[in-house]
């Protein structure tokens, strides 16, 4: 299969995304004066723009690829909740799976960036607003409910993790008893906690986080990859995509191959951010589709690239990573 026929087969797969939704709030303003109060900077607000963060970021993306995205998570009863629900309803996505909770805000983080004429703007300062409490039994149950109904429809899962606990012990139980059963992938991609997902189909890591995991610097290619295929056996999975940075990706499978995906153009990176959140989506799509691990990985490569020569969390669309093949 060429590439540009997976790419075509990944239109209109359904897929089922579940993991923290966050809300990357921007606040822009001009710098207008010294405040009388205290030696800081008075901004004054010129706009407010609202982007999908965390698992919403992967939902996005998996939806401007083409993807038929089914998204479930815990939210507040708040503006963020508004904002996300209003930019993923408007790409086609079912975001019923999006449980209120009005005791809990939505995670938020809200940079404020600050400029003036004659300067460029830049983020001075970021604000941090989340519930360390866990999801309550009411909301897991209409997660539950949710999962109950979609999961006959779709043929991949994400699980997004950013250590935020929407993912629960029961959830998971749930999601990888139907999927093992009905052979539908499933991959994760997790900040913190990645041993918890075992059994899952596939990783998603950057290398970083596999250090972490394997407890241990890997400075050389022979320790990436020796820790690489030690997770993939920890973890019983069927594969593991390391991400590498300007390096490409790295593919162990359990088969025993390593399959070195390099980066095809190194130019133009503006921001990394997200780059991990449009990966993922690009490689569950592909496994829907049937697309072999590989090719989907590649795929997913190059997605990441045209994604980081976007400044702040973007997103890719089919005919964006079509023309890279073309």
């Amino acid at each position: 299969m060429s590439p540009l026929e997976a790419i075509d087969k990944m239109a209109g797969q359904p897929v089922l995304v579940i993991g923290d939704m966050i809300a990357d709030i921007y606040l822009y303003g001009n710098i207008s004066r010294i405040s009388r109060e205290a030696p800081v900077l008075v901004l004054e607000q010129s706009h407010e723009k609202v982007v999908a963060g965390g698992a919403a970021n992967v939902i996005n993306n998996a939806a401007t690829l083409g993807g038929k995205v089914f998204a479930a998570g815990l939210v507040g009863d708040d503006s963020g909740a508004d904002g996300l629900v209003e930019i993923l309803s408007g790409r086609g996505v079912d975001v019923r799976g999006f449980v209120r909770d009005a005791g809990r805000p939505t995670i938020a983080k809200t940079r404020i960036v600050a400029g003036g004429r004659t300067t460029v703007s830049q983020q001075i300062v970021r604000v941090d607003k989340e519930s360390r409490e866990p999801m309550p039994p009411d909301c897991e149950k209409q997660l539950e409910a949710y999962l109950s109904e979609v999961l006959p429809k779709v043929k991949g899962v994400v699980l997004s993790d950013y250590g935020s606990g929407t993912i629960t012990d029961g959830l998971l139980a749930q999601i990888f008893s139907y999927c093992r059963k009905h052979g539908i992938p499933t991959i994760v991609d997790s900040r913190y906690d990645i041993f918890r997902f075992k059994t899952v189909d596939y990783i998603k890591q950057n290398d970083a986080e596999l250090a972490a995991a394997v407890g241990r610097q890997l400075e050389t290619e022979d320790e990436l990859i020796e820790a690489g295929r030690e997770l993939l056996a920890r973890m019983e999975a069927k594969g593991a995509l390391i991400t590498r940075g300007e390096d490409g990706m790295t593919l162990f499978q359990k088969d025993g191959s390593v399959a070195h995906i390099p980066v095809t153009d190194k130019s133009e990176v503006y921001d990394v951010s997200g780059a991990g959140d449009t990966c993922v989506a690009t490689v569950i799509l592909g496994l829907a589709a049937g697309v072999e691990p590989v090719l989907a990985s590649r795929l997913s490569n190059e997605a990441s690239g045209i994604a980081v020569r976007k400044m702040g969390t973007a997103v890719v669309s089919a005919d964006e990573l079509r023309s890279k093949f073309r």
